[in-house]
């Protein structure tokens, strides 16, 4: 596949850099917060929304981040309303989401095997288109301008939410707005990994991140290139080996997680 024009990969090659970028920060606060479920549900809520736009013949990507949404500002209430553990609510919408993306994909025209069907699944390097890129860019600059705004807030929620809060800071709100940030990334990086996978971009640098450093300033900084590092790698295995995108960049994530499990500081420190 090196022989695809340059002007038919570049987007991809972009993407991928990107939706590794803001995966791997937002990821960030996904296991910080022990809420890598979160990821795995918005993948796959994700997955029935692009499936819902594909059967109703409407753009995959902006039904997938309206499906992603709604599930995010619902997980948040029913939450407080049942008084039940985040993840518990996640265990319930998940196999809700996944069974939907399935009814939608066999009710599309092309009975869910078509290539733009599989996609959604395992991602495709084809899969990205200048536009997205530029979402994708709009993304992360959202994402940059709200942790510079409001770093305290986060950070904060980071480190101790219950003394987040005992500290006056609205960590409800900081809370929702994650949610929403989780639903956001991973619609718009849905066409490079898949919804099957999106999550090991999101979990894996994040995690690999925590075995490099202590602050989670430092965390913060590394976890996105990490991110970036994964799917660039991952794209260039993709178009050498043959490979679904979504598959190589995960595998390139679990190769660097595996690698700053072993070279770890804090490992070293605790012989």
């Amino acid at each position: 596949m090196f022989g695809l024009p340059w002007h038919i990969v570049l987007p991809t090659l972009l993407g991928s850099i990107l939706a590794g970028f803001v995966c791997g920060a937002i990821g960030t606060f996904v296991v910080r917060m022990k809420l890598s479920s979160l990821g795995f549900a918005m993948s796959h809520a994700a997955f029935a929304g692009a499936a819902l736009g594909m059967m109703l013949s409407l753009e995959p990507l902006w039904t997938a981040i309206a499906f992603s949404l709604l599930i995010a500002l619902l997980l948040g209430p029913l939450a407080d309303i049942s008084r039940m553990n985040t993840d518990a609510v996640l265990g319930a919408l998940f196999p809700v989401a996944m069974a939907l993306g399935f009814v939608f994909l066999t009710r599309t025209e092309s009975g869910g095997i078509g290539s733009g069907a599989l996609s959604l699944l395992w991602g495709s390097v084809l899969g990205m288109t200048m536009d997205q890129v530029g979402l994708l860019g709009i993304v992360a600059l959202v994402i940059v301008v709200a942790f510079i705004g409001f770093g305290r807030g986060f950070f904060a929620l980071l480190l101790d939410r219950r003394l987040a809060i005992a500290s006056g800071l609205n960590a409800r709100a900081y809370y929702y707005g994650v949610l929403v940030l989780v639903a956001i990334v991973v619609s718009v990086s849905l066409r490079i990994t898949g919804g099957l996978l999106i999550y090991a971009l999101m979990v894996l640098p994040a995690t690999s991140a925590f075995q490099w450093a202590y602050d989670i300033k430092k965390i913060f900084l590394i976890a996105p290139l990490l991110g970036g590092v994964s799917a660039f790698g991952g794209f260039l295995f993709s178009l050498w080996a043959d490979l679904p995108i979504g598959s190589a960049i995960a595998l390139c994530a679990a190769g660097l997680f595996l690698i700053s499990t072993a070279m770890s500081p804090k490992r070293r420190r605790e012989r």
